[in-house]
């Protein structure tokens, strides 16, 4: 079969990014939604920091659990149609955490709400490696993924005052309202894919399913922990902090915590310009990078006043967001087309343990000596990113080779 004129490739391309950077949008929206009501939640069902980070934990045991059956059912059932039902089940339960009436019927929900959105993140990145070329894979990818900070942004500001004004269990409902528009959007508009740039091979079909085997994919699954330990160690519990700390309203919480996540939007897509430049050499962007956010969290915790906060908040959280594409680059462009869901399941499975890790152990130590100690340990995360990029191939062929798949050829310049 004949590859499609650029043209049609690049309207492929474009439409396929905007549907997923919506739902990814409403993904992770529904996701931070939880944050802004935890306190709500407390004192409604008396329940402490520990507890209340329970809630977020119940969530990520199940959203990790399910990045590798997610991957498997992506790759065997087709990635469109998984997604898609990935949309309809989260919704559903989105919606029933607003009715939750006991904080372990509100357990139950948000743990099937996170298995429901656990076969999204593999199944996305399929729909997405079907329907781009090599070249264009990372930029495309930082575009979408760059949603995720955008939804730290709207989110605080659109739900802190539906919260104020309707109570927390609003919020739920409008954003489950949400999920059903993207689901019928998906399902109208989304493009066929691209023809394959790479053929099966017989190596792969023997393997299909021994990734989970190689040491390789757990290493960059890790890295993908330190990261994430940062990201959700600071999203779960900054409002409560600012709220706490400086007397902030939640409003008030939620404009500035949509400071750093603005600015965080901004480093993903640069990240993923950078991974394409670059041709992976994810240690050129996660070392200094991750350095530079473990100067800035010390100086964001011990900073005298709030303004200092938000500043070096806002530092940290631009330098740990230039790391999230140079994450994936490698593994995403090396991968055989019949492993993709799968593998990157893995990956991001390292990121939903550090969500299911972070936000009860922050808590806890919140509650045992102070904010300040709960965040420094977040320093942690940046060590573990930072060595991990050491100890993972640079480049395609050398991922390649360590998965024991033969060299791809080197694809062909694209024209404008």
């Amino acid at each position: 079969m004949s590859a499609p004129p650029p043209q049609s490739t690049r309207r492929t391309v474009r439409i396929t990014i905007v549907l997923l950077f919506i739902a990814w949008l409403v993904d992770y929206a529904d996701r931070l939604v939880i944050n802004l009501a935890l306190p709500s939640i407390g004192a409604e069902f008396d329940v402490g920091r520990g507890e209340q980070g329970l809630i977020v934990s119940a969530f990520f045991l199940a959203y990790a659990l399910c990045q590798i059956p997610g991957g498997m059912l992506a790759d065997r059932y087709g990635a469109q149609r998984v997604m898609l039902w990935a949309l309809l089940s989260w919704s559903v339960f989105t919606a029933l955490t607003g009715l939750a009436w006991s904080f372990a019927v509100l357990l139950l929900m948000r743990f099937a709400f996170g298995a429901a959105e656990g076969v999204f993140p593999p199944a996305s990145m399929k729909v997405l490696v079907e329907r781009t070329t090599p070249a264009q894979r990372m930029g495309a990818n930082g575009v979408v993924m760059s949603s995720n900070a955008l939804a730290g942004v709207l989110t605080p500001l659109l739900v802190a005052p539906l919260i104020a004004a309707f109570g927390w269990r609003s919020a739920f409902f409008s954003t489950a309202a949400l999920g059903v528009f993207v689901l019928v959007a998906i399902r109208v508009w989304l493009p066929a894919p691209l023809p394959l740039t790479e053929p099966a091979t017989r190596v792969a079909r023997r393997r299909a399913g021994g990734v989970l085997r190689l040491g390789v994919i757990w290493r960059f699954s890790a890295m993908m922990f330190g990261y994430s330990m940062i990201v959700w160690g600071l999203n779960t519990w900054i409002p409560s902090y600012v709220s706490e700390e400086y007397g902030v309203s939640l409003v008030s919480a939620g404009a500035l915590v949509a400071i750093p996540a603005l600015a965080a939007a901004g480093a993903i897509v640069v990240g993923g310009r950078l991974s394409d430049r670059l041709g992976g050499h994810h240690r050129k962007v996660i070392v200094p990078s991750m350095t530079v956010a473990a100067v800035t969290l010390l100086f964001m915790v011990f900073s005298p006043s709030l303004t200092g906060f938000v500043v070096f908040g806002t530092l940290a959280s631009v330098a740990v967001s230039l790391c999230y594409m140079p994450i994936l680059a490698v593994p995403l462009g090396g991968l055989a087309a019949e492993d993709i869901g799968v593998g990157s399941g893995a990956i991001v499975f390292g990121g939903q343990v550090a969500g299911m890790v972070a936000p009860p152990v922050i808590g806890a130590l919140a509650d045992a000596f102070s904010f300040k100690v709960a965040f420094a340990s977040l320093v942690l995360g940046a060590a573990v990113a930072a060595v991990m990029a050491l100890l993972t191939p640079q480049d395609t062929a050398s991922f390649r080779a360590a998965t024991g798949l033969p060299d791809l050829p080197a694809p062909a310049k694209e024209h404008s």
